[in-house]
């Protein structure tokens, strides 16, 4: 029995996507590779589409530190510079993050809750 709540245990905890701001990724303790959840500010003049892709690279920011995002695929409608965002995917080696999926607020005063109080306590 104690096997079987063991094995549980380590699969779930495997599989969160915790939520991080780019200032807890660059702290270093998160192992790269593994999926999880960052979100924060769209950096103003940040956005850099490919003329020959769909690849879009990106910052975001908690105010305090940013991280640079590729993404590959058709952005949210709503995405923009100067609005919150939370991506999913994994922090490289190099430091940057490779999304594979981003959203994006859905009309002019949601916010993703976990964006928001990050952002409060960083300002």
């Amino acid at each position: 029995m104690v096997i079987a709540i063991t094995l549980v245990i380590s699969a779930l905890s495997k599989n969160l996507n915790l939520f991080y701001s780019p200032s807890e990724l660059l702290e270093g303790n998160i192992t790269p590779g593994n999926i999880i959840r960052a979100g924060g500010m769209v950096t103003s003049g940040s956005i850099k589409k490919s003329t020959d892709s769909l690849e879009v690279v990106f910052s975001i920011t908690d105010f305090k530190n940013s991280i640079l995002v590729t993404y590959e695929g058709i952005l949210p409608d709503l995405f923009s510079e100067n609005a919150g965002v939370v991506v999913k995917g994994f922090l490289r080696e190099d430091g940057s993050f490779l999304a594979q999926e981003v959203l994006a607020k859905h009309d002019e005063n949601y916010m993703p809750p976990e964006v928001a109080k990050i952002l409060e306590s960083k300002e």
